[in-house]
């Protein structure tokens, strides 16, 4: 049977329900996703099935570094975080400013950390091979970007709006505007990845991906603000998020931790 928009809208007020009452008998706050959680049909296959690979770092403890992707083949360059300027010509779309900072739980900033961001364009199309959404691609955007965080631990963006875009999880399914981020770490092996949405977005209460973030609090974390002191005067809009690694005012980061 083919899902439509009425089923997942069931489903996820059914898990809305579940868990006020897990709330209303003493559970704890949940501010993770459920890996059970059944109005994502396709969290499921991301799951690893096979068990993590052994790497005996008593030899050598760089041994897992060899073991896992390499990010970049060069060092960060002063466009790499302007993803307006990253070809010959503008991109289309409305022109936005994404700043903010990386926190750890005790509202610590944390330095000199690489941040990498990808997103769809303006039409909502994103520049990759498998991408299916039947949309312009922008020749002067390819929606990639990084930076690293500063002293006090904020970082910077200039990149144009997203736009929503269809998945075919169900009939007329679509995602609301986003940016992805990650989150390095010191290694590739601590990386993170998140997702960040926009305010007043009419598409939250039928997106089961952001609404898998069960609890309420913890799924405003991940709606930006609007911050008109970072808006650049006659070229961009400006929007503030911070990002908080841990703790109890943590931002939701894919599969947990």
């Amino acid at each position: 049977m083919t899902l439509t928009q009425q089923d997942i809208d069931q489903e996820i007020a059914a898990e809305h329900a579940a868990y006020e009452k897990r709330l209303a008998d003493g559970g704890p706050v949940e501010h993770q996703p459920r890996r059970d959680y059944a109005p994502y049909r396709s969290s499921v296959l991301r799951h690893p099935e096979q068990p993590p690979v052994t790497i005996d770092v008593s030899k050598d403890p760089e041994l897992v570094e060899l073991s896992s992707p390499a990010f970049g083949e060069r060092d960060i360059t002063e466009i790499d975080n302007d993803l307006t300027r990253q070809h010959d010509g503008e991109p289309i779309g409305e022109r936005i400013t994404v700043s903010g900072r990386l926190l750890d739980r005790d509202g610590r900033p944390v330095r000199g950390q690489l941040v990498e961001i990808w997103q769809a364009n303006s039409a909502g199309r994103y520049a990759h091979q498998r991408e299916q959404h039947d949309a312009p691609l922008d020749p002067n955007f390819t929606g990639v970007g990084r930076t690293l965080t500063d002293a006090e631990g904020h970082y910077r963006f200039t990149t144009v709006q997203p736009g929503p875009y269809p998945w075919r999880q169900h009939v007329n399914a679509w995602r609301p505007a986003h940016i992805h981020f990650s989150l390095f770490g010191s290694a590739f092996t601590q990386r993170l990845v998140t997702q960040m949405y926009f305010p007043s977005d009419p598409l939250f209460p039928y997106d089961p991906i952001i609404q898998s973030v069960t609890d309420d609090a913890a799924r405003q974390r991940l709606v930006a603000t609007y911050d008109h002191s970072l808006s650049v005067p006659e070229f961009s809009m400006g929007y503030h998020w911070d990002i908080v690694l841990d703790g109890p005012q943590a931002t939701w980061i894919e599969e947990g931790r």
